[in-house]
C-alpha cells in the first residue's frame, strides 16, 4: 500500500476532505482537545493562514486524501523563529500501516528544506485505561525520534475527564549562530 502513496501540499479545496478526517478525532477520541467541528469555511481559512508560511501536506491513496500534516508557529515570538510545532492525523482506516510515518517524514523533510531546527508536538495522554485516548501518538512520535521534554498534569478536560499534555521534541537542524 505505501507504493501507492502520494504526498503533496494542501490546497483550498482539500479542506472538506481534511476536515472529514479531523472531526472523527474531534468526536469521537480526546486527541485533540477542541470540542466543537469548525465550521468549513472557518477550516479553510485555518488552511490558508497556516500554508501561507508553513507546510501543509496531504497523503493521498487511492484519489482521496488519506492524511494530513502541518507545523505551524511554536510560540508567537520572533526568538522562537527557529522552532515548529506539528500536527499530524488519519483517516482512521489508514492508521498503523506505515501512512503517517510516510506523511511525518515529509513534513520533516520539508522543514529541515526551510531552515527550521526543531520540531515540538503537543499530545494528549490518558490517566490510565480509556475509551477515548491511548498511548499511541506518544508511541508514534517516540518511533519518529521525538523525545518527552515536558508533561502538564491535568491540563484539559473533554469527556467528563481530565487528560495530561506531554510535549515531545525532535531536534532536526544544526544550532548554530544566526544572522535572521
Amino acid at each position: 500500500m505505501l507504493k501507492d502513496i502520494s504526498i503533496r501540499n494542501a490546497c483550498y479545496d482539500d479542506a472538506r476532505e481534511i476536515l472529514g478526517i479531523y472531526a472523527y478525532y474531534i468526536k469521537n477520541t480526546a486527541i485533540t482537545f477542541e470540542c466543537t467541528v469548525p465550521q468549513l469555511v472557518e477550516f479553510r481559512e485555518r488552511i490558508a493562514e497556516i500554508s501561507s508560511t508553513y507546510p501543509y501536506l496531504v497523503a493521498i491513496c487511492q484519489d482521496r486524501i488519506v492524511g494530513y500534516a502541518y507545523a505551524h508557529a511554536f510560540y508567537g515570538r520572533e526568538a522562537y523563529r527557529w522552532s515548529v510545532e506539528t500536527s499530524i492525523y488519519l483517516d482512521r482506516s489508514f492508521r498503523r500501516n506505515g501512512v503517517g510515518t510516510v506523511l511525518y517524514r515529509a513534513l520533516e523533510d520539508r522543514l529541515k528544506e526551510e531552515g527550521y531546527r526543531n520540531m515540538y508536538a503537543c499530545i494528549a495522554s490518558p490517566l490510565g485505561d480509556d475509551p477515548f485516548l491511548d498511548e499511541g501518538s506518544i508511541g508514534f512520535h517516540r518511533e519518529m525520534g521525538f523525545s518527552q521534554c515536558g508533561h502538564f498534569r491535568q491540563c484539559g478536560f473533554k469527556f467528563g475527564r481530565w487528560y495530561d499534555v506531554v510535549w515531545m521534541e525532535k531536534m532536526i537542524g544544526e544550532h548554530k549562530m544566526e544572522t535572521r
